[in-house]
């Protein structure tokens, strides 16, 4: 099976699983995908949607009921949880909307809102807005990132794979050196 068959047949279930695990590498390989036609890109962006709204959801709901006493075992989650917890204070629902863009505390910050007790409908019409925002963001700077490589290289089918795997490798060191500084 070609790589181009590949992406075509598990592309959109590889979004939504890998945009609810953690998300932007994926996101913008998969817009690059779009722009070279394997992938739709409105079906991209539906898919990393639910994927990160599916995953905020199930941590919020993780922070409700059990945030406190998860906060209270580990000491070295209180200087993020306190980062959070001030942002939620100030700008309540702008950092609900805009968390999932805040590099490093992506992944905490709905179990902390969670265990803020922030009322659940508030969370989840708020989560909505920033998972579509972030949908249509990263999404788009895939597929322009098809558009500019296209651009600059000319021939991009000779190309393509080389770019996927250079892209995917950059996003896996990434996610690996963030994974390990935990």
């Amino acid at each position: 099976m070609s790589p181009e068959t590949l992406i075509s047949t598990y592309g959109y279930v590889a979004v939504g699983i890998g945009t609810f695990l953690e998300g932007e590498t994926i996101l913008v390989l998969a817009g690059l995908a779009a722009h070279r036609g394997y992938l739709d890109l409105k079906w991209v962006m539906v898919c990393a949607f639910f994927g990160t709204l599916l995953c905020d959801q199930l941590f919020f709901y993780l922070g409700r009921s059990q945030g406190r006493a998860a906060l209270a075992k580990r000491p070295r989650w209180q200087a993020r949880s306190e980062r959070v917890f001030t942002l939620l204070e100030r700008h309540p629902a702008w950092t609900i909307v805009g968390f999932r863009f805040l590099y490093g505390l992506r992944t905490v910050t709905p179990f902390l809102i969670g265990a803020s007790r922030v009322p659940v409908l508030r969370f989840t019409l708020l989560n909505i807005v920033g998972a579509v925002l972030w949908a249509v963001v990263f999404g788009g700077v895939g597929y322009l990132f098809g558009e500019v490589f296209q651009a600059v290289i000319g021939d991009v089918r000779r190309y393509e794979l080389w770019a996927f795997g250079l892209l995917a490798l950059v996003g896996a060191a990434i996610w690996i050196a963030h994974w390990q500084r935990r």
